[in-house]
């Protein structure tokens, strides 16, 4: 989900960095609570193995889910990815409008971590979107492209109607799909403007928008963001006491009522953003400001 190196000058950024955006209190010898909120080395063990393993069950499982029904499939999806995140230690709550049952449905939410997909794919499970290296990821890849994960080239401008109009083919088919349109991950404090592209997907199949709200406490641990490595962040997370993920759906989007793709993103970053809970009043960007593009987050463009 991070990436090396400079972004592509049109690629949504972030300037959020693991130093100054996913510094736990935990982390820092000289705070206050340093010691309090982190862990014991054997629960942490405990939790990541736990975590990893019910990773490592579902891809062992997943050949023989996929010859289920499609109602059961749904419902193991949905119980699989709430374990995986209870493994971990996360504790979970959400809140807001009931998730509709079935149909067709563009999802869309803020993104600060990988806990975000298994998060949602716990309530709303759907097909996602994600950058074409995450086939590559050992393990995650094969769980991702057994989901049906929808890997596109974030690189290329050329290739973004194709994205599109695979977009639309699910939904018209009464699929779910899940974008995080900021197209990139933010630290929780600081958040990115909604790119409308995914949005003309949802335009041209005629069905709702989801959107959904997602933070944690404390904001800092769960955090994934630019060049942070993958193991780093599993093990902030593990180490975290009391860390929670509040998870809430706003009420669906009708897009007929919105005058095209731009006038949505916007309605949905609104709907997203009046979601928003104790979001601090000084942002760890102000307090930091200096830092170079290629230390910026770069993801997936939506």
């Amino acid at each position: 989900m991070t990436g090396k190196g400079a972004p592509s000058p049109w690629l949504p950024t972030a300037p959020c960095t693991p130093g100054h955006c996913a510094a736990h209190p935990a982390y820092d010898p000289g705070h206050p609570g340093a010691g309090t909120a982190k862990a014991g080395p054997v629960r942490c063990t405990a939790r990541l193995v736990a975590g990893l393993g019910t990773l490592l069950l579902g891809l062992l499982l997943a050949p023989a889910a996929a010859l289920l029904p499609a109602v059961t499939r749904l419902a193991l999806v949905r119980r699989w990815t709430s374990t995986v995140v209870r493994a971990f230690g996360v504790r979970v709550r959400y809140e807001g409008a009931a998730a509709p049952a079935a149909g067709p449905l563009l999802v869309v939410a803020n993104h600060v971590s990988w806990l975000d997909i298994p998060l949602i794919a716990a309530v709303l499970p759907g097909r996602s979107v994600a950058k074409a290296e995450v086939r590559r990821w050992p393990v995650l890849g094969t769980l991702a492209a057994l989901g049906g994960t929808l890997f596109i080239d974030r690189d290329g401008l050329m290739a973004l109607p194709g994205t599109v109009r695979s977009l639309t083919g699910v939904l018209a088919a009464g699929g779910r799909v899940v974008v995080f349109p900021e197209g990139s991950t933010w630290c929780g404090r600081e958040r990115g403007r909604f790119r409308p592209a995914a949005f003309q997907a949802a335009l041209d199949a005629g069905c709702a928008v989801q959107p959904v709200r997602i933070d944690y406490r404390p904001t800092d641990a769960a955090a994934y963001v630019g060049t942070d490595p993958l193991g780093s962040s599993l093990w902030r997370v593990v180490s975290t006491r009391r860390l929670t993920a509040v998870v809430r759906l706003g009420d669906p989007l009708s897009g007929a009522l919105h005058r095209d793709r731009r006038d949505l993103a916007a309605a949905a970053q609104r709907a997203v953003a009046r979601d928003s809970a104790n979001r601090p009043a000084l942002s760890v960007h102000q307090r930091s400001s200096s830092r170079s593009a290629s230390a910026s987050s770069a993801r997936t463009p939506a």
